[in-house]
């Protein structure tokens, strides 16, 4: 198994009409992805997690109009490195994970160029959606075995009271940002790989 990074000037420049991918169906290689966040407790400190399962898909057309991006993240999945405390997120007085079982995420516009990118979309959690935005940097694109891969890191901010989540005020702050860190598959790969 090798990795080899083929990145070309070609490979990173792109403009804001397109991105310099293969038009098509870029699925998530999960074993590369991440989806993180971190929320401040009682004002004084940081707690940071993840959601450990989700799916995305990144559709390529000719132009950044006809190009979006897709994801769905299992609620249930959240990890902060203590069960308990996860278990008790997920209850029905906090999360409520059985109420509110995802957050999907649907892209409305795409802008940008070269490494700088803003991605807007919808935020559903539950039964509430909002508009969110998110700054992306895409990383370009690098060999993977017989596939191509491209990488990107997402960062953004929700207020979490705008989807409902108004559980433990004072407790735990409002702002909750996000960091996410994907890597797609090019339409046609010969396969993902395991383990690197």
């Amino acid at each position: 198994m090798s990795f080899e990074t083929t990145e070309t000037t070609a490979d990173r420049t792109a403009t804001a009409d397109n991105l310099p991918l293969a038009p098509g169906r870029w699925a998530l290689d999960p074993l590369h992805s991440a989806v993180n966040f971190t929320i401040r407790h009682l004002g004084i400190s940081k707690v940071r997690g993840r959601f450990a399962e989700f799916d995305a898909e990144l559709v390529v057309g000719e132009t950044l109009a006809e190009s979006a991006v897709n994801a769905t993240i299992a609620l249930a999945s959240i990890d902060t490195g203590n069960p308990d405390r996860d278990a008790h997120v997920r209850a029905s007085d906090l999360l409520d994970v059985e109420r509110r079982p995802t957050m999907v995420f649907r892209s409305t516009r795409i802008t940008g160029s070269g490494e700088d990118w803003t991605l807007e979309g919808d935020l559903t959690i539950g039964d509430v959606r909002r508009p969110v935005s998110l700054a992306v940097e895409f990383g370009g694109v690098g060999a993977f075995g017989e596939s191509r891969h491209a990488g990107f890191e997402a960062t953004g901010e929700i207020k979490r009271s705008e989807f409902g989540l108004t559980f433990a005020p004072g407790l735990l702050g409002e702002a909750v940002k996000i960091q996410l860190d994907m890597q797609f598959e090019e339409p046609g790969a010969g396969g993902g790989q395991e383990g690197a």
